[in-house]
């Protein structure tokens, strides 16, 4: 059976649109990255300025990398519970004991981060 792409997930959030945002905040995120890397580089005239900035740059793309598989990782989890639903299916077997430790794991880090 396949799934709805126009489940409405909350207030007048479709799936469809959720898909549409991580697409769009990937492509922003790839044309952000770029453009801090074209700024940085004028600004690297040694090792010595490469020894700083790489590392800075690295973190940020280890983020961006990061909140991208959060973000995939929630999108399946939302689609499975979507064709779940549209079969009727309502126990609580969606997610493995797997992936609920990886979304508390995830969850955590989010936690640690904003504090």
């Amino acid at each position: 059976m396949l799934m709805d792409k126009d489940a409405i997930l909350f207030d007048d959030m479709k799936f469809s649109d959720l898909m549409k945002d991580i697409y769009t905040n990937t492509k922003k995120k790839e044309n952000q990255i770029t453009e801090l890397i074209n700024q940085l580089k004028p600004m690297i005239r040694n090792m010595t300025d490469a020894s700083m900035m790489v590392p800075l740059i690295k973190e940020y793309l280890e983020v961006s990398v990061k909140n991208d598989d959060n973000l995939v990782k929630l999108t399946a989890i939302v689609q499975r519970l979507l064709v779940a639903s549209s079969k009727g299916n309502t126990d609580d077997g969606v997610l493995t004991e797997e992936e609920k430790a990886q979304l508390l794991d995830a969850a955590q880090d989010l936690m640690n981060k904003s504090s």
